[in-house]
Parts: structure tokens; sequence; C-alpha cells
């Protein structure tokens, strides 16, 4: 099978494996996990933050980092696609009884002056706004990259109204390897940060928290309350860290087999619209609704798995598991569809 369904899929390879297997490991609730404290200070080390914590998902690190930040009633800015709002199962009212304020934007980027309208004024009939969130990259935005200088326009209407500044940065790497941005640099615009190790990067398990001391102490007690502390996590954290070393530069393989499969795709009669491919994610919209199963249905029969993303439109998801033959297989398939 040639599974796009999501860069989640991915499989530790042979060298990831017997780091796996060879890590050294001990309690991680007691702190005393070499391998998840190296992962942790390696992490934190790469983006200029004091610490890191490490967490079995990215809801989970986008989850806690809300529950440190806010108190129930806050407010949160943020994206009507956004991961957080749409695939967390409601967490943000749930786990911290925080309330949202929805902004639309094109492919789920923010801008600063939308941000700064929807700031509420200090009156006892609204929410408290506390908090703006953005995700980079965005997902149902179709692997979209924020300008850089955006998002400097948005750390400075949230330093001018005290506000903290969250991302979530499932596919930050997605972004970074792009747009060659320092690391330290980009992170020091953020109160918090989460990064996810088990997509394009490969591993099979998890995610890291980045902030300041104080922030990761109080997130660590979060964690346990959430169920998020583990015992000899070393092994899977001996996955992310050689991710981290390893996998980062990578990614722009998986880029230019989205751009290719896009390009095909852009010539095929039954499609209507195609997002722009920056990264490793392709979202068509179909010229007809009833075109979508069917497209699935041919290309499955090809052995080749993705995912509906609404009535209309199909996404791919690049990855490491999938080589240049497989591209090239599938737009072979892709150019057999008639409709």
């Amino acid at each position: 099978m040639i599974d796009f369904r999501s860069d989640t899929v991915t499989r530790p390879g042979k060298e990831m494996l017997k780091a796996m297997f060879s890590a050294e490991v001990g309690d991680d609730v007691y702190g005393e996990d070499p391998t998840v404290n190296e992962l942790e200070h390696f992490s934190a080390e790469m983006f200029g933050k004091e610490a890191g914590l490490y967490c079995p998902s990215g809801t989970q690190t986008n989850q806690i980092a809300l529950n440190v930040h806010l108190r129930p009633g806050d407010e949160i800015i943020i994206h009507e696609e956004s991961h957080v709002y749409k695939f967390e199962g409601g967490g943000f009212a749930k786990n911290t009884g925080a309330s949202v304020h929805l902004l639309s934007g094109n492919r789920g980027l923010l801008k600063s002056e939308d941000i700064l309208d929807a700031i509420k004024p200090d009156d006892v009939h609204f929410p408290r706004t506390k908090l703006v969130s953005l995700e980079n990259t965005t997902n149902m935005g179709g692997g979209a990259i924020y300008d850089f200088e955006e998002i400097k326009k948005i750390a400075k209407v949230c330093r001018e109204n005290n506000l903290i500044l969250h991302l979530d940065g499932a596919r930050l790497f997605n972004a970074l390897v792009e747009t060659n941005i320092d690391y330290k640099e980009f992170a020091s615009y953020f109160n918090s940060i989460s990064i996810c190790l088990s997509k394009g990067l490969g591993a099979p398990v998890g995610s890291v928290l980045l902030g300041n001391k104080d922030f990761i102490h109080n997130a660590r007690r979060v964690r346990k309350v959430f169920g998020g502390g583990m015992r000899q996590a070393g092994i899977i954290a001996a996955g992310g860290l050689y991710a981290l070393k390893n996998n980062i530069e990578r990614l722009k393989i998986d880029h230019q087999h989205a751009k290719a499969l896009g390009d095909t795709l852009k010539k095929m009669s039954w499609v209507k619209e195609i997002l722009e491919v920056e990264t490793n994610i392709v979202i068509l919209s179909l010229e007809n609704q009833q075109y979508r199963d069917k497209v699935i249905e041919k290309l499955n029969e090809d052995g080749i798995l993705l995912s509906k993303i609404g009535k209309e439109r199909i996404r791919f998801v690049t990855h490491l598991d999938i080589s240049p033959e497989q591209i090239e297989d599938t737009i072979q398939s892709i150019k057999g569809i008639k409709l």
C-alpha cells in the first residue's frame, strides 16, 4: 500500500529502531530517564527555550499549554480550521474551561489586524482575552507556512495587549526547512511551542512542549493530572531524539513529492482547485462532489490510500515512507482516472 492518509503513519527505520532498542531508560515520572531528559534538553536547546516536556501526543502538549496558561473563562483567539479547535475533542473547554473567539483567514493563517480587532475590552460581560494560538504549518490550509513578518506583527500585538502566544508546531519543521529561519529567532516570539516528532520526522510516538522553566514545571504537574506521566519512556523518546538529529533536512524530499503530485493533479479535468503546495500536504477540490468517493475508490484499487476532507475535498500527505518510485506509480494512477 502507498499510504497518503497522513504523515502519522510512518514507521521507524532500522537505524531508529536500533537507537530505541539500545536506549538507556529510567522512571521518567521521577525525572530519572536519561534518554527522555536528553530529548527534552536537546529540543529546548534547539529553539532557545529554557526547558522541554516530553508527552505522548501533540494534542496533549497543546492541551497542557492551554491549561497552564489559562483560567476557566479565559478566551483563546484561534483560527476556525485549527487543530486545537477542530480536532482535539473540545479539550480547551473540557480540560480548561476556556472560551474561544474564532477567526477566519486564508488557508488557516491569521492576520495581526484581525487578532487586534478580536481582543475583548475589559468588561464584565465578556471573557478575558488571554491567549492567541497559531498553527504552523496549517493542516487544513494544505500545509501553508506563516510569513515570518506576520508572526512578528502578531507577537507585537500580543506583547502590547498582554496576551500569551502559543504555537501548535505539529509540522513546524516542514515550515523551517523551507524558510531557513533560525530556530531560536523563530521561537523567541512565542511563550510556548509544541513540536511533534511522530509526523514527518518519523518517530513512532511523542511531542515536546517548550517554554521557560516555570512554565514547564507547571506543565509537568498538568501532564501527570492528564495521565501523561510515563515510566521507562526512553525507549520511545530515543526514536524522537534520532528523528531530530537525522530526519529534519530530508523533509524537503517530501515537499518535492507533494509538489509533483500537485502538478499532476492540476492537469486533471475532474479537479476544480488545488491549494498551493508549499510543504507535504496536497488538498484538492473536485468539480463534482460525487467524484470524491469515485476517485478514492479508483486509487484504493491501485493500493493507494488517501483522506476525505469534507464533501468535495481530498488530501494527500507525503512522508518518509513514500519512495520516489511510489510517487511515480501514484502519478500514473492519477492520470488513468477518467470521470
